[in-house]
């Protein structure tokens, strides 16, 4: 017998893109947008960063939410494309469910939640490790693996794209700017009458030892680039 479920429904940017014909790329942007207008406190209560497996095996950054979440989105668009969202709302929440179906969506979602909850204590522990470890040494590990995957991709000439796409994702999962931040920096050291020399060696990688929250989030982002690419994920 089925029943008609009018709870809270799930989705993914994934699936907005799809009813919207917008590009995927384009939807975590508008994401990303509402969580710095919201505030990230309270919008990484609606809107929540996940994974998901490409074709390819490669992970890639998702998000997952709620009706609110695309009620939400639906604002920022045209009446057309709001309307297209509304419809796709009103879709599964009046969709008919079997009680099989939702049992098994409730087991399905235990087990999700202990997958991540075992895959987040391990990784915690793996950069807790390395966070206890000098400036040079978690530098010097993390700048290995990139290596390897520089190596992987067609040698010193691809050393530069990875990277850049390490800092690229950390802008994305940590919602920051770290060109804006490594201006501000300067700034700081310049008004703090540091030499010029001084001044123009500070980089990225400073910016991000400076602040314990993206040096966590960095070597998180370094590890899941080595299983991505198939290198050696230890740090000894």
């Amino acid at each position: 017998m089925n029943q008609l479920i009018t709870t809270d429904v799930k989705m993914t940017s994934l699936d907005i893109a799809e009813v919207t014909g917008k590009e995927h790329k384009n939807v975590m942007r508008d994401v990303r947008n509402e969580i710095k207008e919201l505030g990230e406190e309270e919008g990484l209560l609606i809107f929540e960063l996940t994974e998901r497996v490409d074709s390819h095996n490669r992970r890639q950054p998702v998000f997952s939410f709620g009706k609110e979440g695309a009620m939400q989105l639906a604002l920022k668009y045209d009446a057309k494309t709001r309307r297209s969202v509304i419809k796709y709302v009103d879709q599964l929440e009046n969709k008919p469910v079997s009680q099989l179906d939702i049992l098994q969506g409730a087991v399905n979602q235990l087990v999700q939640q202990e997958n991540r909850l075992v895959a987040v204590e391990k990784k915690q522990d793996e950069i807790g490790e390395i966070i206890t470890l000098n400036t040079q040494e978690w530098r010097r590990k993390a700048n290995k693996i990139i290596n390897s995957i520089a190596k992987k991709r067609g040698g010193f000439e691809a050393y530069s794209d990875v990277r850049n796409e390490s800092y690229e994702l950390l802008e994305e999962r940590a919602f920051c700017r770290l060109s804006i931040r490594l201006t501000n920096r300067k700034a700081e050291m310049a008004l703090n009458g540091a030499s010029q020399s001084k001044i123009r060696k500070l980089n990225n990688l400073d910016v991000i030892e400076s602040d314990a929250r993206l040096t966590e989030i960095y070597l998180s982002i370094i590890k899941d680039m080595a299983i991505k690419y198939g290198v050696d994920t230890s740090w000894k």
